[in-house]
């Protein structure tokens, strides 16, 4: 490991939130699949939620639960959700 990954700015780790937020936007409208629909799958009570979290809204951004739920639910492999 030649580089210091010790630390990483904030604006990188936003981006990293909002490219996965926005693997799981397209791949879901893909699945033609309603934010209310994840939500309820996914067991989360606030559809405002995983709005939320699906467009970075308030910093609100989604764990690795919620990533291992999606991909099941979505039928892809967790792999997808990362892709750059």
């Amino acid at each position: 490991m030649g580089e210091n990954l010790a630390f990483f700015g904030a604006d990188e780790i936003r981006n990293f939130y909002l490219q996965i937020s926005t693997n799981v936007r397209k791949l879901r409208e893909n699945k033609g699949i309603s934010q209310l629909d994840m939500a309820l799958s996914m067991d989360i009570k606030s559809v405002a939620f995983y709005s939320n979290c699906e467009s970075c809204r308030y910093d609100k951004h989604f764990n690795l639960e919620h990533i291992y739920k999606i991909s099941k639910i979505l039928d892809v492999e967790v792999g997808e959700i990362f892709k750059f």
